[in-house]
């Protein structure tokens, strides 16, 4: 059986960190939240989508944040998105190049890495 799409990305955060999640992938990265189903609004945590992109953010007790592993977000305008972040008081971090792409990556306010990637023109 042929794996079809990716349908979301789930994420750690600490509990009480729903304000901070809707700022961050809302109002800075500007994904909708979406209601989650009755039977999980009592685990904590909110949903985020925009199109095809799907994010969920789900509480852990023992929270550490994701380091190394991380969703990579294809984006357009980067150079503004990473303004928009800075105003947001969120620090872009350049990395090695990556063929066809210019890259940064940002943590989320759990310390969990981020990936924001912007195909090149001149490929």
């Amino acid at each position: 059986m042929p794996l079809l799409q990716l349908d979301h990305i789930q994420l750690a955060m600490p509990a009480g960190g729903e304000d901070q999640a809707r700022h961050f992938y809302g109002a800075l990265l500007g994904l909708a939240e979406v209601e989650k189903p009755d039977n999980l609004k009592k685990r904590g945590g909110c949903w985020f989508e925009r199109g095809t992109i799907r994010v969920h953010l789900g509480v852990e007790a023992d929270f550490r944040p994701a380091r190394k592993a991380h969703p990579a977000f294809l984006v357009e305008n980067l150079a503004g998105l990473v303004a928009r972040l800075a105003e947001g008081g969120v620090v872009a971090r350049r990395d090695e190049p990556l063929p066809g792409y210019d890259r940064v990556y940002v943590d989320d306010p759990f310390g969990n890495r981020i990936e924001l990637m912007e195909k090149r023109a001149d490929t």
